[in-house]
């Protein structure tokens, strides 16, 4: 009785993963067909967020480099995060779904979602550093509006 529970418990939530990761590759999708340019994660503008914030010369020279490398880097492992979403559905999809693996593959994600989130928060971090105080307000505000309005891309 306890193992068909367990066995009930992780098929629910490979079902619940699986729409989670099926919900997020189609709006990545349709984001991505029409995105012209790399936008920023945060931006409700589709714009990286420091455009708004009326930077002097002296820190966009420093700003622009740092989003670049936080961009290349978020693509990156948004690369490896589509590779493990595609392994992920081939061992569901298998007529003999093995929970050891599927356990191990889930784990593996959560890993690359935690290396993306450490990656945010430095990049945010960094970024804050070169913002004087009023442009640090700003740039929270900002921040604050994009999340509310529900936007990730």
């Amino acid at each position: 009785m306890k193992g068909k529970s367990l066995i009930f418990v992780l098929i629910l939530s490979l079902a619940i993963n699986a729409s989670i990761l099926g919900t997020m590759g189609y709006h990545y999708y349709r984001e991505a067909s029409s995105a012209k340019d790399a936008p920023c994660p945060l931006s409700p503008a589709h714009q990286h967020l420091y455009q708004q914030l009326g930077l002097s010369t002296p820190q966009l020279a420093e700003m622009e480099p740092l989003a670049q490398k936080f961009h290349e880097r978020l693509g990156k492992l948004g690369i490896a995060m589509k590779g493990e979403n595609e392994r992920l559905v081939e061992l569901l999809g298998q007529k003999v779904v093995d929970p050891v693996q599927v356990e191990g593959l889930r784990k593996e994600i959560a890993g690359i979602q935690d290396e993306i989130q450490r990656e945010v928060i430095a990049h945010i971090l960094e970024s804050k550093k070169i913002l004087d105080a009023k442009q640090q307000k700003q740039f929270f505000a900002l921040m604050s509006q994009s999340m509310a309005t529900g936007q990730t891309k």
